[in-house]
């Protein structure tokens, strides 16, 4: 079972000579710590090189959150602003002092904060009949050269898609296996959907993930919970 508490004011994540991390609560379970709060005031607590690879999926810029999105049951409405502007350079500065590597989904969105690497990733979502991309780039500090992962994107995974730009397990558990090593220590600033929580548990990797959002942090903690359970009983 996962232990909650919303009451939880702080909670030591940090080795010892660093500060304890605020936050508004936090679930944990296995390793995978997720916490509802601002990443950036958690990121200013962390000793230098504190995780092994930050994989973030911050706000493009592009409004996605005004976009109707999906169809069905998994439409989303435009009531959300949380993709109104990209992150500041603090979050950028902070985000690369904190951890030894670095995958960072849109980073075509960021490149006044990213310098230039030979190191990205494609996502081909092999749906040339999307409305939206078609492909999803993500920029990566250290690794090999241009990487491609192909999985079709209208896939709806158990659970239901709980977030307009809700990436799958899969993507993520290749992520994990190409740039990361089991036991590591894994950050994610932009919980979401809560994706990477599930293939880190999934893979034995260890997580500390933050979403700012209450709605989308109490239904990410609540798929979380449902995969596990079901992969315990496997």
């Amino acid at each position: 079972m996962i232990n909650s508490n919303t009451e939880v004011e702080n909670l030591h994540v940090s080795p010892p000579d660093a500060k304890p991390v605020l936050c508004a609560g936090a679930v944990s379970k296995d390793g995978i710590s997720l916490i509802h709060g601002d990443s950036l005031q958690a990121l200013r607590s962390y000793g230098d090189n504190h995780f092994k690879v930050a994989i973030v999926d911050p706000p493009y810029g592009i409004n996605a959150g005004k976009m109707t999105m999906g169809s069905g049951k998994h439409k989303f409405s435009k009531d959300k602003d949380w993709d109104s502007a990209i992150p500041t350079a603090e979050y950028f500065a902070e985000l690369f002092r904190v951890s030894e590597n670095q995958i960072v989904w849109g980073g075509n969105y960021f490149t006044e904060h990213l310098p230039p690497t030979p190191h990205w990733l494609l996502w081909d979502k092999k749906n040339p009949n999307l409305s939206f991309a078609e492909g999803e780039l993500a920029w990566v500090r250290k690794g090999k050269n241009l990487r491609i992962f192909k999985h079709y994107s209208a896939m709806v995974e158990e659970g239901g898609k709980i977030h307009p730009t809700q990436k799958p397990v899969k993507l993520y558990r290749w992520v994990l296996d190409n740039y990361t090593s089991e036991g590591d220590l894994i950050l994610d600033t932009h919980l979401g959907s809560g994706s990477i929580a599930i293939a880190c548990h999934q893979m034995k990797r260890k997580l500390i993930g933050y979403e700012i959002d209450a709605e989308y942090y109490e239904k990410a903690c609540k798929r979380f919970e449902e995969q596990t359970r079901q992969t315990a009983l496997w």
